[in-house]
């Protein structure tokens, strides 16, 4: 058995499948454009709006994929997951909307605005210390006293495969753009990006937007193998976690290069977002447009798709306050 078959890699047939299952569940997300932000970068940028999605995040596409991909007798034992916040509340967002039980492990750090979230959408949350070890650890109990089916935020073919929609409605929508620039922590967002890229626009690089405070995955770019940090601190909460064999396999195979940003440089995109065009998005998705501030030279003069993954922010701690 190759590599390959034994990661269980999902196809450009997955996501159109995938695709057709969660048109029900899912916003056709905006795209929208800034005058002012092209004339700074010198760019033309194309920003994905995918704090607009359900449950106020890309990962509503993946969760939703997975969720509905279940047959009859595995739903009925529900879903279970462990997620610093997006992937949670997606998933509890999902299992809601087919009326099954859901339950998520999240650090207890997690912010209160996505705690509150994943319990408004129904969801059983279980709390764990702010590691990648505890995570897994507590997860691990969670699982042993269920028959729930477990959802990993990234690492699953019907997740990366729901992610990779994002990708082809941009395609769709823009035709051949040169670059497109996503977030990478686990890198679900940027392996669906890959898999739908690479069938219908090969010739697009592909750029992950990473901490510097977290950069494990422009470590393991730089190495050729899996670099794990367990518990990196940074405001994009969303991008503490690591690449995994599914999303590395992406991420090594077509990755242009993984660009990194300070926190002040995140804050600054955060608030130049909020201040330009007028929506909310998280430390997390403001990544994006502070690795292309800081790379203007890679930019300049191309047609740049720019995927702003969330916004899921609490409101009372602006990170600007």
């Amino acid at each position: 058995m190759s590599k390959k078959a034994k990661l269980n890699i999902p196809t450009y047939d997955d996501v159109l499948v995938a695709h057709k299952r969660i048109k029900p569940y899912i916003h056709h997300t905006p795209i929208l454009t800034s005058e002012f932000l092209n004339n700074l970068t010198g760019a033309e940028l194309f920003f994905k709006c995918e704090n607009f999605q359900k449950a106020g995040v890309f990962k509503a596409r993946g969760a939703s994929n997975a969720v509905f991909g279940l047959s009859d007798e595995q739903a009925k034992k529900g879903v279970a997951t462990h997620s610093s916040g997006n992937h949670g509340l997606s998933l509890s967002y999902a299992a809601g909307k087919r009326g099954i039980p859901a339950t998520v492990v999240m650090p207890n750090t997690a912010p209160q605005a996505k705690k509150d979230a994943v319990s408004g959408y129904g969801a059983t949350i279980v709390e764990c210390e702010p590691s990648t070890s505890s995570r897994e650890a507590v997860f691990a109990e969670v699982m042993a006293s269920s028959g729930a089916d477990f959802i990993h935020p990234y690492n699953d073919p019907r997740v990366i495969a729901g992610q990779a929609t994002c990708a082809k409605e941009i395609f769709e929508e823009l035709g051949e753009f040169d670059a497109l620039v996503a977030p990478i922590g686990g890198g679900g967002m940027i392996s669906g990006s890959c898999l739908s890229l690479s069938n219908i626009s090969p010739k697009t690089k592909i750029y992950g937007a990473e901490p510097e405070q977290a950069d494990d995955a422009y470590r393991s770019l730089k190495a050729g193998y899996i670099i794990a940090d367990d518990a990196p601190v940074t405001i994009a909460d969303g991008l503490k976690v690591p690449l995994k064999d599914l999303t590395w396999h992406f991420v090594s195979n077509f990755v242009s290069d993984i660009l990194l940003a300070s926190e002040q440089e995140i804050i600054d995109a955060m608030y130049l977002v909020w201040q330009r065009m007028k929506i909310i998005v998280e430390p997390s998705s403001a990544i994006t447009l502070a690795t292309i501030l800081k790379n203007k030279n890679l930019f300049a003069n191309k047609r740049v798709a720019v995927i702003l993954t969330g916004g899921n922010v609490d409101l009372k701690k602006l990170p600007w306050m």
